[in-house]
């Protein structure tokens, strides 16, 4: 708790026993100032709840950085390590068999070669 929400609440307080008092004695002038002490009291107890929740997550936005800076280097190379694997496996796919991929690339290429150019004759 800081400063302004111990105020805050205490003006809040002695506003409602202002307007308590004031009602009691059937003064207005006691009972508006037993009201706006309660409003008073209330708007500076949430602005000291806000200092407060604002500071707290102020103090602890380091740990979130530092925890979200590990979670995505460890992410990176996971992903990394999948591609190396990826890449290691198709490059031992294409090794042992170099006939055939070199038959499917002719192929393809013939394939984008009539799909661009057209029939011709």
């Amino acid at each position: 708790m800081n400063k302004d929400e111990i105020e805050g609440g205490l003006r809040y307080a002695g506003g409602k026993i202002g307007k308590a008092v004031g009602d009691t004695v059937n003064r207005r002038d006691w009972q508006v100032d037993g009201v706006v002490d309660q409003v008073a009291g209330g708007a500076q107890h949430s602005y000291g709840r806000v200092r407060s929740i604002v500071g707290d997550a102020i103090d602890s936005a380091p740990a979130l950085a530092g925890s979200a800076r590990d979670t995505l280097k460890s992410a990176g190379r996971q992903v990394a390590d999948g591609a190396h694997r990826g890449g290691t496996a198709a490059a031992r796919t294409v090794e042992d068999n170099p006939l055939l991929w070199a038959a499917g690339a002719a192929i393809l290429g013939y394939g984008f070669a009539w799909l661009l150019h057209g029939r011709r004759g």
